[in-house]
């Protein structure tokens, strides 16, 4: 089945980086990352995504050249890496914490990477007014970091990583200290500097609403794999595994055993009623008698109309959110369901607690997975 609204592919990337069966152990027990395949590509916004220990902070830092792979390669441009010192990259990196000289002016943190590179004095003045003025730090420039918000503080750290314009950006959870407003306001930042720089990004973060606004494409972790790399679009509609459905927004989840597979799409009977339902299928290893459940977003639940193949629900609570209402149902045996009900695009007033409702299960909306 094709995916609902699909947006048009953009001609593929060249690949700058190469990930090659790469490895890493802290304990010499476990892997933090476990036989890693990753291509970046030049150009692109990536966000490495997942909770905390999936091994996206490790990768970074082995891609920045503050760790080593225990196993494996590396490679930029064709060439291993992988024992290169950091500095020696051309890769700039952003830290959450900032990491700005407290007792050097806005001007001077900028201009700390060229010094260490002995650019000539000239050079260095207008590579690091071209840097601030990118970031939004006009008239900034003799101020100290304790004199800044954390807002202007974290644009200085963007300005002294791009300064000496490196080819790849690395951010490891830059945002993440800043309250939300600021931080939306930081993302579209970030998003408008990559177009207008055209360099590679690659961006550490736990956030998913983050991860979907900014990246070209998102690498979803789990540990020390990806689970899933592709466009935040096709990560969101089209999860591969249960774990990227549930970890990247809400998702309700239906246990059932598979009738039929066939290319792209399966058809699965609920073990909660009985009910069959076909939806969309990606998974190869899924055949007539697998165990699976069906996935679907609580925005792609509706009202079934007479005669649709639908299941039975009561509702629990409705929590009104003032352009929609979120729904918590219950099924007979137990199955709870979330559903986000737009009373205006139904003409009706939303269902009360109490009221049972027949939801019908969109097909090509919906996902079997193991």
């Amino acid at each position: 089945m094709p995916l609902p609204d699909t947006p048009a592919t953009a001609p593929e990337r060249p690949v700058l980086v190469r990930f090659e069966g790469v490895h890493k152990t802290y304990d010499e027990r476990s892997w933090v990352v476990d036989n890693l395949d990753l291509n970046i590509r030049q150009g692109e916004f990536l966000s490495l995504l997942g909770p905390s220990g999936s091994g996206k902070t490790t990768t970074l830092m082995m891609l920045a050249g503050f760790d080593a792979p225990d196993r494996g390669r590396i490679l930029m441009d064709g060439t291993d890496i992988s024992k290169l010192p950091a500095y020696k990259r051309d890769m700039g990196v952003v830290f959450q914490s900032y990491a700005l000289f407290p007792h050097m002016s806005v001007a001077q943190n900028v201009a700390f990477p060229l010094n260490l590179r002995k650019v000539p004095a000239a050079e260095s003045r207008q590579r690091v007014k071209e840097a601030l003025d990118l970031a939004r730090l006009e008239g900034f420039e003799d101020r100290n970091p304790a004199q800044l918000s954390g807002g202007q503080q974290q644009r200085v750290a963007l300005a002294r990583a791009l300064v000496y314009r490196p080819r790849m950006l690395l951010m490891d959870e830059p945002l993440g200290a800043l309250d939300k407003a600021l931080r939306e306001h930081m993302q579209l930042e970030l998003k408008a500097i990559h177009k207008q720089l055209g360099i590679t990004f690659v961006y550490v973060t736990h956030d998913q609403d983050e991860a979907m606004t900014m990246s070209d494409r998102v690498a979803v972790f789990n540990e020390g794999k990806i689970a899933q790399i592709d466009s935040p679009h096709t990560i969101y509609n089209r999860p591969a595994t249960r774990f990227v459905a549930n970890f990247l927004g809400e998702t309700n989840v239906l246990e059932g055993v598979v009738i039929s597979a066939t290319a792209g799409q399966a058809q699965i009977r609920l073990s909660e009623d009985g009910s069959i339902h076909q939806a969309c299928c990606a998974d190869p290893e899924l055949s007539a008698g697998s165990h699976a459940a069906l996935a679907i977003r609580p925005e792609n639940l509706r009202l079934a109309t007479p005669g649709e193949a639908a299941v039975q629900a009561t509702v629990v609570d409705s929590i009104f959110h003032g352009a929609h209402c979120k729904l918590r149902l219950r099924m007979a045996k137990g199955s709870e369901l979330s559903m986000t009900y737009n009373p205006g695009n139904l003409g009706r007033l939303p269902p009360t607690p109490g009221e049972q409702l027949a939801l019908a299960l969109p097909g090509t909306q919906a996902m079997i997975l193991r």
